[in-house]
């Protein structure tokens, strides 16, 4: 009982802390408590030519094993966006355009396994058309780690009403792996682990308090893979 007790005073004192940061921030919309953790080894910074393009792709290899379509978009968005001078092919364009050779149960598991897919004309001929030198292929997930709490909702004479408190704990955990098409090399990986709580307070009606887990991981990724990829205007600069 008394370890009950402590670990509910815990989520409070947590709940507390995120609303007070939140309005300290002066935030529209409230979210949860998320902390990002980033490693990564590379070869060096790699220059991007003008004419170059970058594809980033997720890895599905099993039905309960899928890394998720909206983060690898999102990854690709943040990593083409702002000034970063790149060119990012769309994951499923690429997939179509090249079938099969990148579907989940005939893409390359490794860097090595890339010459086998240069010997292919039509591989070699949509690689040449799309400018692509480099394949950013991610592995990963988030998923909901523990929840707790309940949420009461009652209809009487005085109107409706909800009541209670619910918190649920997420982790994103992906790892980026950088090949070089033309050569065959890994060129640098990069992690990602994103950790984070969601609040659900309810005194009369529910506010959820989000934590944006998989957002910040693919801000996360995507800071890290831009500082990798380094456009040759850039490097004139």
């Amino acid at each position: 009982m008394a370890k009950s007790v402590k670990t509910d005073a815990g989520r409070i004192l947590g709940l507390r802390r995120c609303l007070l940061a939140a309005l300290i921030a002066g935030a529209a919309v409230f979210t949860g408590c998320t902390s990002v953790t980033i490693d990564h080894y590379s070869s060096g910074q790699v220059t991007v030519q003008e004419d170059e393009a970058v594809v980033v792709l997720g890895r599905r290899f099993a039905s309960s094993y899928d890394t998720e379509v909206d983060l690898i978009s999102c990854v690709g968005d943040t990593l083409a966006g702002g000034r970063s001078g790149l060119t990012v092919i769309p994951e499923q364009e690429f997939v179509d355009r090249l079938y099969p050779w990148f579907e989940p149960r005939t893409a390359p598991m490794r860097v090595g396994a890339l010459q086998r897919l240069v010997r292919q004309e039509e591989v070699a001929d949509a690689m040449k058309e799309y400018k692509i030198r480099h394949i950013v292929w991610i592995d990963g997930k988030t998923e909901t780690t523990d929840s707790s709490g309940s949420i009461g909702c009652s209809i009487g004479a005085g109107g409706a009403g909800c009541f209670g408190f619910g918190t649920w704990d997420q982790e994103s955990e992906y790892e980026a792996s950088i090949w070089d098409y033309d050569t065959q090399k890994l060129l640098g990986k990069i992690s990602t682990d994103a950790a984070g709580t969601s609040y659900m307070p309810a005194v009369v009606i529910p506010i959820p308090l989000i934590a944006r887990v998989q957002a910040n991981a693919c801000k996360g990724m995507a800071e890290q893979l831009r500082a990798f990829f380094r456009p040759e205007q850039l490097t004139q600069e």
